[in-house]
């Protein structure tokens, strides 16, 4: 079987399947198995695949007609222009999570010395706060061993020297931060919508009650003493919960400063 012949063929197994991206799916578990570029897959359309290499894009390819997400199969998942390593752990790294960062750009306090990271799951975010600006002193918290331990493997990927607390929330963080930025579980999971491919990622870092801001909530109400005066609090969450979140910081004495797609920004005034 050749490239193309198996790219057509794959693609048209994950459309039937009903699979979001089948084409873009099935070149990227190709790419991975035969370690190229994706641009290398149409130069070589012709080549010949072995049967080994086969065998392998073939199971992964099943993985993927289970939904399994891509980023679980390959390891990996693209986040702010960097690669991040990703297990089953954590929560995959989500385009729409740069809001974030974007925001920690445009509204961190220019004396700011550290942050903290609340529900760090994979490190990403904190991990590309310090590299965006490695004079902060970052910290990392997560319940989860696990979800930790692949934080500091993307930690030392990038050299990027950050801190871990294993607690929830913010309650063994002992400094007053002059960032807080977190994505807490916020889907609630009555929610029609779901994608199938939620199922398979962990469900404590995705599903929360009270329509999904039961921790978004309690950290709110942590805030005020772990914040200084004048830092920001950056959150993610969908927008139909937003008024409900500012409304709640604001009678917490936080000024709400943006919300850009999933992303709120909160000042302490």
């Amino acid at each position: 079987m050749t490239i193309r012949e198996w790219l057509s063929r794959t693609s048209n197994e994950f459309a039937d399947a009903l699979i979001p991206s089948a084409g873009l799916d099935a070149e990227i578990i190709l790419a991975h198995t035969l370690n190229k570029p994706r641009t290398w897959l149409h130069a070589h359309s012709d080549d010949e695949l072995d049967g080994r290499r086969k065998d392998i894009a073939d199971a992964r390819a099943e993985l993927r007609l289970e939904r399994i997400p891509v980023a679980y199969i390959i390891g990996h998942k693209e986040f702010y222009g960097r690669r991040f390593y990703v297990t089953i752990d954590v929560l995959i790294p989500r385009p729409e999570s740069e809001a974030l960062i974007e925001l920690l750009n445009d509204y961190m306090p220019k004396d700011a010395k550290n942050l903290v990271d609340v529900g760090t799951g994979s490190g990403c975010l904190g991990i590309t706060a310090k590299l965006e600006h490695p004079d902060l002193d970052v910290t990392l918290i997560d319940t989860s061993k696990a979800a930790l331990a692949v934080a500091r493997k993307n930690a030392t990927t990038y050299h990027a020297t950050v801190r871990t607390i294993e607690a929830s929330l913010l309650d063994e963080y002992p400094l007053k931060a002059a960032c807080i930025i977190a994505n807490l579980p916020y889907v609630d999971p009555t929610w029609p919508e779901l994608s199938p491919e939620l199922k398979a990622e962990p469900a404590e870092a995705l599903y929360a009650p009270e329509h999904g801001l039961r921790l978004i909530s309690t950290l709110l109400t942590q805030v005020p003493s772990r914040l200084a005066s004048g830092g920001i609090l950056l959150l993610e969450a969908d927008p139909r919960q937003h008024a409900q979140i500012i409304e709640q910081a604001t009678s917490l004495g936080l000024t709400h400063i943006e919300t850009r797609d999933f992303a709120v920004a909160l000042r302490m005034e």
